[in-house]
């Protein structure tokens, strides 16, 4: 008997400076989606607006909103409207002076199944998301909805494979990664290579490690550092579906807005896990470590 599969939707896009315009665009790359028969459809990372973390700079607090809020109302009546499962990625007003960087789960009924804060928090020249955002405190636990039970994370999440161990040991059936990556423009060609690959490998470890399929959805587009003290970043796009061997299932175009669709099979990981039992093997008795910052040698 063959599995069942379930038909998945990303959303790469590039962005302006418009929060309506980009919304706007998420919703029809939605529509777009479910069109082609998707039950779940995953957005990039704050894809309301350019990605302002390139800069620290108070006027862009005044880009957060509240959850529900909204962004979560209008993308909660296309959820209804269309029957479909939507990963939304928002900056959250969660009080005056605490702000998340968040990923809301609307479910098919348009109800807010639940949402994840992002807990791995970058401070890098271009990816100054320390300015904005508070780590997470909702721990890595899976958003039950009406097609699975979503191992949702965010971007830098998608480099600890500690995040996704934990995501499927709490019963995660799909890993998804809401991500805003990509160059500097003074980067070389080889060196972007090794970005790109680096980014997909990781990920794809994760569906293997644990027996899922992963999605992860990146923006693509230039967008100019305002400070002019970066070059700026060239978002690399290749949004992809993976499998629960690490096989690539989808994979979006690197230079262009793409919605990609494509079959996964969520059923998979009980017979992978029968043939590779990665969790009946763990020894957990022997990684106490793991718990520590770093292991010094005296």
């Amino acid at each position: 008997m063959k599995p069942e599969a379930l038909t998945v939707g990303l959303v790469q896009q590039s962005c302006v400076n418009d929060v309506k315009i980009n919304l706007d665009n998420c919703i029809s790359g939605i529509k777009s989606a479910v069109k082609q028969g998707a039950k779940l459809v995953l957005l990039q990372e704050l894809h309301n607006s350019l990605y302002f973390c390139q800069s620290e700079n108070i006027s862009h607090f005044s880009l957060a909103e509240t959850i529900p809020g909204p962004s979560t109302d209008r993308l909660a009546k296309i959820a209804t409207e269309y029957e479909v499962v939507i990963v939304a990625s928002l900056f959250e007003k969660r009080a005056e002076g605490l702000y998340h960087n968040t990923a809301v789960v609307i479910d098919s009924d348009g109800s807010l199944a639940g949402q994840y804060r992002k807990m791995h928090i970058p401070d890098d020249p271009g990816y100054y998301e320390k300015f904005y955002f508070t780590p997470g405190d909702n721990d890595f636990r899976p958003i039950q909805t009406s097609i699975g039970s979503l191992g949702v994370m965010i971007c830098w999440d998608q480099w600890y494979p500690e995040a996704a161990r934990l995501m499927a040991l709490a019963g995660a059936e799909i890993l998804l990664y809401p991500t805003a990556i990509g160059w500097d423009q003074g980067d070389s060609p080889d060196e972007k290579i090794r970005q790109q690959q680096s980014w997909q490998i990781i990920q794809r470890s994760h569906a293997i490690a644990n027996s899922l399929p992963v999605l992860s959805c990146n923006r693509v587009g230039f967008e100019i550092d305002e400070t002019s003290a970066t070059n700026g970043i060239d978002f690399w796009g290749g949004s992809f579906v993976a499998g629960p061997q690490g096989e690539i299932l989808a994979e979006a175009s690197y230079n262009k807005e793409y919605v990609l669709v494509t079959d996964i099979y969520p059923s998979k990981m009980k017979n992978l896990r029968m043939i590779w039992p990665f969790l009946r093997d763990r020894r957990i008795d022997a990684y106490p470590d793991l718990l520590c910052r770093y292991r010094d040698k005296n």
